[in-house]
């Protein structure tokens, strides 16, 4: 009786399981930034956070390059982004500011965190749906990773107060939770934002955007809270101008 060849094991490269370790990089420095913040250290929290978010921008962009584009990658992907900038920013902002306000700071996180997961699950959902159009030129709300970052901006105001001025100001807990809770809604509204995946220049501009990046990058490192406070305010201006320019176009047609 002839033998069965047995099936060889399925060999992988392993430089393919570099955009899935690039997820998990990204879940362990969103989980450390709620360690910092329970010790007190919230500009290390925020920049873990941060960090969190780089490596959530790297890990597609690695995959579609390697080519090792997955379902349990995506699956992976979306899990971290809801822990990252779902759960960890309402929880740095609680132990920051919103401890006062026990009941309204926690509802607070609470509405943040479903709004992030809601996002998620739309924009998952979208991607996998046939006939559906991929968020490229626009986002359709807020991405969770630019929605974290917006939400952190009461504690960037904070810090460059006290970076630029010496004086350490303490912001009301009210207005930090609706703040948090104006973040979320934005999150999962209809409203458009920029998708920096999408955005061209001329090729005669390139090395001006290059040095751009570069003066971004050094005013990070040197003014991380003013850097970080006029960025997100640009952000929303953008956020706003698109608003402005669909209610122009709807009404004209």
């Amino acid at each position: 009786m002839a033998r069965k060849p047995t099936d060889a094991p399925r060999e992988l490269l392993v430089l393919k399981l570099l955009p899935n370790l690039v997820s998990i990089l990204a879940l362990c420095a969103g989980l450390t930034a709620i360690r910092f913040a329970i010790a007190g250290n919230f500009a290390m929290a925020v920049l873990l956070i941060g960090t969190a978010a780089a490596l959530d921008g790297l890990d597609g962009r690695l995959a579609r390059m390697l080519k090792s584009e997955s379902a349990i990658g995506a699956e992976l992907d979306s899990l971290c982004d809801f822990v990252n900038f779902g759960v960890t920013p309402g929880l740095v902002l609680y132990l920051w500011a919103l401890r006062p306000e026990t009941s309204l700071g926690w509802i607070a996180v609470l509405v943040y965190a479903v709004c992030c997961m809601l996002r998620l699950a739309r924009f998952n959902v979208g991607s996998r749906a046939e006939g559906e159009a991929a968020e490229k030129t626009v986002f359709i709300g807020v991405p969770s990773p630019a929605g974290a970052m917006l939400a952190l901006v009461p504690m960037y105001l904070a810090f460059a107060i006290e970076a630029g001025f010496g004086q350490v100001v303490a912001l009301p807990a009210v207005l930090v939770a609706l703040w948090m809770v104006g973040i979320g809604v934005l999150m999962i509204s209809r409203v458009r934002t920029p998708s920096l995946k999408r955005i061209t220049i001329a090729a005669d501009y390139a090395r001006y955007a290059l040095v751009a990046s570069v003066m971004v990058v050094a005013a990070l490192l040197t003014y991380p809270w003013f850097t970080l406070l006029a960025l997100s305010l640009i952000y929303l201006a953008a956020i706003l101008w698109l608003f402005l320019r669909a209610m122009r176009k709807g009404m004209s047609s």
